[in-house]
């Protein structure tokens, strides 16, 4: 059956679940591979999206890459899981606050057993979680701070 998808528009890609469609568009340098990647993450079982989403997130368009890091999320947040392949991608990439990864690291930490992850991930699991109560309680001291100098202001 001949699906309608536009890889010019990139219209329907997310319904995409034919894995040799997308190693065809691949050849031919479609550039909406990303945008693939993630209907790939819906609609098929990870190990056929897994290698597709790793080479997606190659790809020379930052904006299809960073599609490709969203199809790893995605694929997270289905599958509880993700393959070694996407692990070792994720972590090429680096986690912080200013990695391309960032989101798909989060879906992961957030969708996957504790137990399941890589030891990376896991360290940094708990280097993300301290530094984000460490921030916590930075901001509640510089309100605390501000209403004090408010409150003696006034007076």
């Amino acid at each position: 059956m001949t699906k309608d998808w536009d890889w010019q528009t990139g219209e329907r890609l997310l319904a995409l679940d034919d894995p040799v469609e997308w190693d065809a568009a691949f050849e031919r340098g479609e550039r909406t591979l990303g945008t693939a990647a993630i209907g790939l993450a819906f609609n098929c079982p990870l190990d056929e999206a897994s290698p597709r989403i790793v080479r997606a997130m190659q790809l020379p368009d930052v904006a299809q890459r960073g599609f490709a890091f969203t199809a790893a999320g995605t694929a997270a947040r289905l599958n509880g899981a993700l393959t070694p392949e996407l692990y070792a991608a994720l972590r090429a990439e680096g986690p912080g606050r200013r990695s391309i990864a960032e989101n798909a690291i989060d879906d992961t930490l957030t969708f996957v057993p504790f137990r399941r992850l890589p030891t990376w991930l896991k360290c940094w699991s708990v280097v993300s979680t301290v530094r984000d109560k460490l921030d916590a309680w930075r901001l509640s001291l510089a309100y605390a701070a501000d209403d004090i100098r408010r409150t003696v202001r006034r007076r």
